[in-house]
């Protein structure tokens, strides 16, 4: 483009110059800007992603004729699958959605929990506690936090730590009481779409985990066709909770995986409703794998007949050293500072030889598993228990029992991302994305800086990498 100067314009520009060579480079950077034919961001706004995450839905099952996944294999046949993306340690909700957000493990982030775990004085037991906002949580930079900075709109339903997020200008979050915490406008909007009405969010916790995904799945179209935003986020439940209740490949888990596809159906529907589907990508993802375990480990049980600690009723009132189940890892946390030396030594050795245990893991092997250390981030155990195929751990401190048996077996996350079985999964498909093909193996905190180069915005120091060259 050729831009003409008048006497008048060289006039101006030897004035400038006279008077400061700051001016002058000011002059020009704003006549080389008004020359551009757009904004670079006008082009991003017209972008869209959309991730819908079901909770609990293992890589494994998208290869398994039994899994009735037609939308989700419709979606891959025309764009891109992973054989599995690698999570994060622990593989549990909060954390790994965390992970695909801000495109780093939890040693950075800071989410280890399903909430935050406080220790609440020496020789006390830890308690864990949901009801936190994201600036609590989290502790590095979001994809959602970068987009607003950078005049892009996002959306979030039932996704976690985002409680009171200032980013998302339509939330939804996964927390106690949500309704309380949720954008009044968008609960506003549900309640004109007749998505809830006061009662149902009355009851909302009293519902099933079905019951919940149908008002989410309804509530994500809704703003996806009234709003539009460049990226939704969507976590759909009832896979995880019917998988730990009656473990993965039972009836009950592939009805549950069906229920979620036709969820995923509904959000396809509501993008293309919406006029956008051309502008959108979707990723189909899940945030961990699931194990069928028939034996569960009581390790707290054990703590309490070595005088660790002590129990009042079936709850633990005192506690030098306790552990916090995480499926199929235990946190074991050492509560009393001058004593934590020996009590560590001695928890090893009642552990390290027992029925179900693969590991015991000290904190100078944290850093391999994504992991901070204790001194740095108090939430964080001081020693981690695994738990071998087949086993998981639970927080009971009664009884008499270390290992009981599980009749019928039961469904577990929570081991180490080293598992294949904890592998997640990745469907990518719509605009910008090749059709057919495999991605091998991806991690999960590849997510964030894919969709950040997506929509043209910049997440600062991610580990991940951005897997736009292999979508396209």
């Amino acid at each position: 483009m050729t831009v003409e100067k008048s006497d008048n314009d060289f006039d101006r520009i030897d004035m400038i110059v006279q008077e400061s060579p700051v001016r002058l480079i000011a002059f020009f950077v704003v006549i080389c800007w008004s020359a551009l034919p757009l904004p670079v961001m006008a082009a991003a706004k017209d972008r869209h992603v959309v991730v819908i995450c079901v909770d609990g839905l293992p890589a494994y099952l998208f290869h398994d004729a039994s899994a009735p996944l037609t939308t989700i294999r419709d979606l891959a046949a025309k764009g891109v699958v992973a054989e599995g993306m690698i999570v994060s340690n622990p593989s549990v909700t909060w954390p790994n959605h965390t992970s695909m957000v801000t495109g780093v493990r939890p040693e950075k982030h800071g989410v280890l929990f399903n909430g935050v775990l406080e220790r609440t004085g020496p020789g006390l037991p830890v308690k864990l506690d949901g009801r936190k906002d994201k600036t609590e949580l989290v502790h590095v930079t979001t994809l959602f936090d970068v987009m607003h900075e950078q005049g892009l709109t996002t959306a979030a339903v039932n996704w976690p730590c985002t409680r009171h997020c200032k980013s998302i200008a339509d939330d939804f979050p996964d927390v106690p009481d949500t309704f309380l915490h949720s954008t009044p406008r968008f609960v506003d909007a549900m309640k004109r779409a007749g998505i809830v009405s006061d009662d149902s969010i009355k009851n909302f916790g009293k519902l099933s985990p079905a019951a919940r995904d149908r008002i989410w799945t309804r509530a994500v179209c809704q703003v996806i066709q009234e709003r539009k935003p460049n990226l939704v986020l969507f976590h759909l439940l009832n896979v995880d909770s019917t998988h730990h209740k009656y473990s993965p490949k039972s009836p009950a888990g592939y009805t549950a995986v069906a229920y979620a596809d036709a969820c995923v159906r509904d959000v396809v529907d509501a993008i293309a409703a919406a006029g956008i589907r051309d502008q959108t990508t979707i990723f189909v993802v899940s945030d961990h794998g699931f194990m069928s375990i028939s034996k569960t480990l009581q390790p707290n049980v054990v703590l309490r007949e070595a005088g660790l600690l002590t129990v009042s009723g079936d709850q633990i009132s005192t506690a030098r050293v306790q552990s916090y189940p995480e499926g199929g890892t235990a946190m074991v946390y050492l509560t009393v500072p001058g004593q934590r030396d020996a009590d560590r030594t001695r928890t090893i050795e009642l552990f390290k030889d027992r029925e179900g245990i693969a590991d015991v893991i000290t904190p100078d092997r944290f850093a391999k598993f994504g992991l901070p250390q204790p001194d740095v981030y108090p939430a964080m155990a001081d020693l981690i228990l695994v738990a071998k195929d087949g086993y998981g751990f639970n927080a009971v401190a009664t009884g008499d029992d270390f290992v009981v048996t599980n009749e019928p077996a039961l469904g577990a996350h929570g081991f180490l991302s080293t598992n294949p079985s904890m592998n997640a999964t990745l469907v990518v498909s719509g605009k910008n994305v090749r059709q057919g093909g495999t991605l091998g193996i991806v991690e999960n905190i590849d997510l964030a800086p894919t969709i950040a180069s997506m929509l043209e915005v910049s997440l600062p120091d991610t580990d991940g990498k951005s897997l736009v060259d292999s979508i396209k």
